[in-house]
């Protein structure tokens, strides 16, 4: 009993050094960038019509979307390379993705660089985040384990550079005239992955969903 007592409080005491591990603080950074990215939209729309000022707002944000998307990889890198691996970090990494995807997707639809039939490529996209998430986490109840495909990953690779497209948006379009139309290219390409691979999820899990 005592034994089992020690090991418990040395797990314990490993988790809150792991808390502040470096792989942890890289995932904290990608949640701040959420309200920063707000912020830069915030500003724009300030200073649209007001100042020359309002394409550096949308070059903000870009450059926090970049930094972020490069703390994706290197958090989980990181927290494998030096076995700092944490149920904290692994809480916490996902939910990072999810909010600052969501909050480039709605502030984009809200400046109107995502409009029109495009809308529906950013809702299946949000869609599919919010049913495979709710998948993941009944199916961890019954520990049963939901592997990320390598589709995915390309799906999330695809993701990220159509959102850094068209967050670059009008400013973009006055070095690049069809970077935003390149964005949006790529947002329904992620989109239509987004189905197939959502469908592959639901697939995977479904049997276990009516086993009652």
């Amino acid at each position: 009993m005592g034994n089992a007592g020690t090991e418990f409080r040395r797990e314990i005491g490993m988790e809150r050094n792991r808390t502040f591990s470096l792989p942890n603080l890289l995932t904290y950074g990608r949640i701040v960038a959420v309200p920063m990215v707000v912020a830069c939209f915030f500003v724009q729309f300030y200073w649209e019509g007001r100042f020359q000022g309002a394409d550096n707002a949308r070059w903000v944000a870009l450059a926090i979307f970049i930094a972020a998307g490069v703390t994706d990889f290197f958090d989980g890198y990181l927290a494998r390379a030096w076995d700092q691996q944490s149920s904290l970090g692994r809480m916490l990494d996902p939910i990072a993705d999810k909010l600052l995807v969501a909050a480039c997707l709605l502030l984009l639809a809200a400046d109107g660089t995502i409009a029109g039939w495009s809308l529906w490529a950013a809702i299946i996209i949000l869609c599919r985040e919010i049913l495979v998430s709710g998948l993941r986490e009944y199916l961890a109840e019954l520990k049963v384990p939901v592997p990320v495909t390598w589709l995915a990953k390309w799906k999330t690779v695809v993701q990220l550079i159509a959102i850094g497209f068209l967050l670059a948006g009008p400013a973009g379009d006055k070095i690049l005239p069809i970077t935003t139309d390149i964005g949006l290219a790529l947002l329904w390409i992620s989109a239509l992955i987004t189905l197939y691979t959502g469908w592959d999820y639901f697939r995977a899990g479904i049997g276990h969903l009516f086993e009652d």
